[in-house]
């Protein structure tokens, strides 16, 4: 999802020529990266919480905009989702009885 965001905003539809300052979504992604990477609970759970800001933005834009960035949205959308339930399942699977 880093990287559809960065792609998105920067080459294939940003929303001014040369890139916008939209790009900078990406950013909340990058402070749970190395506890996804690390495999840590805790960040699992807020991460999937994290994944509902941009499943309201892959809706949002899927619904608003047309072209490739109609089709950019609901890539988003799919990964956003894709996150969420992952991470819950994650958190739930590695629950402590």
């Amino acid at each position: 999802m880093i990287c559809l965001c960065l792609v998105w905003e920067l080459w294939l539809a940003p929303l001014r020529p040369g890139g916008s300052w939209l790009v900078l979504k990406v950013l909340p992604l990058l402070a749970p990266l190395f506890g996804v990477l690390h495999a840590r609970r805790y960040t699992m759970q807020w991460c999937s919480l994290l994944a509902l800001a941009y499943l309201a933005e892959g809706v949002v834009r899927a619904t608003t905009e047309s072209g490739i960035s109609r089709w950019l949205a609901l890539f988003e959308l799919i990964f956003a989702l894709g996150l969420f339930f992952a991470s819950a399942l994650y958190a739930r699977v590695t629950r402590q009885s």
